[in-house]
């Protein structure tokens, strides 16, 4: 089972960046997905998520208003993408895609079964 993420890269603040995420439908499909980050010593924090269907979204406080989540549920694949704009510094971490079954606190690392490799995003001023 993998994750493909993709789309990271260097951009000045105040740009945007969108990330893809592919995966497999026949596992994914059903599963909620999310976006975490992690920036050099720090912990793996919560980005954000959206639900089977793609109806229901969530955000951390940092990035609402400033990043959007949504998905393409494709015979084969199953794409998750996240759109960043108004980038800042802050915003520079390894971002994972990962995926969710079932109930549980969606902003919690451990809840989710697959992770992505990562895609590096660096914000320059």
């Amino acid at each position: 089972v993998q994750l493909q993420a993709s789309g990271g890269g260097l951009v000045q603040a105040g740009g945007s960046l969108r990330l893809s995420c592919a995966a497999s439908a026949r596992t994914f499909s059903s599963y909620l997905m999310g976006w975490f980050r992690q920036a050099p010593g720090k912990e793996r924090e919560f980005v954000a998520a959206v639900n089977w269907s793609g109806y229901a979204t969530y955000y951390a406080d940092s990035v609402k208003g400033r990043f959007t989540i949504s998905r393409d549920n494709a015979k084969n694949t199953v794409t998750v993408y996240l759109q960043m704009n108004s980038l800042k510094l802050e915003d520079t971490a390894v971002y994972y895609c990962s995926g969710k079954a079932g109930t549980g606190d969606y902003t919690i690392p451990s809840q989710y079964l697959y992770w992505g490799q990562g895609t590096q995003v660096t914000v320059s001023s």
